[in-house]
């Protein structure tokens, strides 16, 4: 009895010093009302940087909820920049859902505990992590259990909806504008597009549009890589051949993927699931087009950058697998969260020090702009180098600054913006075709 005791203790000491909470039911899977426990458990244990909150419900009317770690929750800081995870996004895929508790569970131990990094990443990011974007995709996939599950069984909504292939197709008209010199960032939405889309759809797209997030990433399975956008190709499909198609931000974006790659234990040795991607990362429309998916979505219609990272080659990977994906997974998934605060930030004010909101922040050579929050700050992911940034807003006269970016935190460069002459108010021109038709494609049922 006493070995046995002694063997116990030595275990919980262990997770413990490995900063994983040593509760005897850690690695399981969770169903719908478990993942809500969990979630009300770390709020309840962490109460001053923890807000749990729904971004709206599934087609079963289960609330999809996140939970935000912050210094001041429920409040956006100026120059303090917004993050997310989203995870089970198909709901067959189960790791991501799996790993953002564990992650929610170890930032709340970590900052209880006095670790020095994870409490300053809460004090300086608000962090937002959606454990569950299909919970009733889930539950179909979790009735048959990591035995038996197929490929497909669980992956769409209660209706069979592919989320991933459920947001406006904003790639088309961001290639129209490309050859014609049209707008870059922030692409209007079709007509009636709330009709359009499915009810996990909306809410996220809602959720985008309420909070100003600057970096994300989507946690999928089937596959490990990290795999970065564009997923829509510019070319029309030719069988048997695909094409890379780099945003203009791709520098950043495979520099994204690296460290999400090389954190993780063995997704940077290339060698997965029967499938090399050299380094642990790809474009995703050289490894397959993908039409209408959410990270394409996030960089044309919001400031927020997002990468899918697929995390296992079991989709459904049994409960024994657990402790070994989080301990692949733990450092990677902090160590992309840290890459939020490189780059640029700042504030863009008026004459009279008032904030001005949805300027625009250009950076000479990068042909993709973002824009200022409702508090008037903005967040410019850069690598290290020395780029010139033009602020500009209607009614006022742009103004530009030359700033060296370095590979340690944001550089902060503030603006502030004269009003314009009365014959100087004329706005940018930004209107252009809304409806363009996307070359038809049979569609290709991978991984994402």
């Amino acid at each position: 009895m006493l070995q046995e005791r002694t063997a116990a203790w030595l275990c919980a000491l262990l997770l413990g010093l490995m900063g994983l909470p040593a509760s005897g039911s850690d690695f399981q899977h969770h169903r719908y009302e478990d993942m809500v426990r969990a979630l009300l458990a770390v709020q309840n244990e962490c109460p001053y940087i923890t807000r749990i909150y729904s971004i709206g419900r599934s087609v079963e009317g289960r609330h999809l909820y996140a939970l935000e770690f912050s210094d001041n929750p429920g409040i956006h800081e100026a120059l303090e920049p917004e993050f997310k995870y989203v995870g089970n996004m198909h709901g067959n895929e189960v790791l991501g859902r799996e790993l953002l508790i564990k992650l929610s569970q170890f930032l709340c131990e970590e900052y209880r505990a006095g670790n020095q990094r994870i409490t300053r990443l809460i004090h300086d990011t608000r962090i937002h992590i959606l454990p569950s974007m299909n919970p009733d995709g889930y539950e179909v996939a979790a009735r048959q259990g990591p035995e038996l599950n197929g490929y497909l069984v669980g992956r769409g909504n209660a209706r069979e909806i592919d989320l991933n292939r459920n947001f406006p197709d904003l790639n088309a008209l961001m290639y129209y504008y490309e050859k014609t010199n049209g707008r870059n960032h922030h692409l209007p939405l079709p007509d009636n597009w709330e009709h359009q889309v499915e009810p996990e759809t909306l809410a996220v797209i809602k959720w985008m549009q309420n909070y100003n997030f600057v970096l994300s990433a989507n946690l999928h399975g089937g596959a490990v890589v990290a795999n970065y956008p564009f997923d829509k190709s510019r070319d029309p499909r030719i069988r048997g051949r695909t094409t890379y198609a780099a945003t203009p931000d791709d520098k950043i974006f495979r520099q994204l993927a690296r460290t999400y790659s090389y954190a993780h234990s063995w997704m940077h040795k290339g060698w997965n699931c029967g499938d090399f991607f050299n380094e642990g990362i790809t474009n995703g429309a050289s490894w397959y087009s993908l039409s209408k998916g959410m990270q394409d979505f996030n960089y044309l219609y919001t400031n927020c950058f997002e990468i899918t990272l697929e995390l296992s080659c079991d989709k459904f990977p049994s409960e024994s697998a657990l402790p070994r994906e989080w301990l692949g997974n733990r450092e990677a998934l902090v160590s992309y969260l840290e890459q939020v605060h490189h780059g640029i930030k700042g504030m863009v004010y008026d004459e009279n020090n008032n904030p001005i909101s949805k300027a625009e922040i250009s950076v000479a050579g990068i042909n993709h702009d973002v824009t200022t929050g409702v508090d008037g700050d903005y967040f410019r992911l850069l690598l290290p180098g020395t780029y010139t940034v033009k602020a500009s807003a209607p009614g006022y006269l742009p103004s530009s600054n030359t700033v060296t970016v370095g590979p340690a935190e944001a550089i902060q460069l503030h603006f502030y913006l004269k009003k314009a002459p009365k014959q100087n108010l004329k706005g940018k021109h930004h209107h252009g075709k809304k409806n363009i038709s996307a070359n038809k494609a049979s569609i290709k049922l991978g991984p994402r």
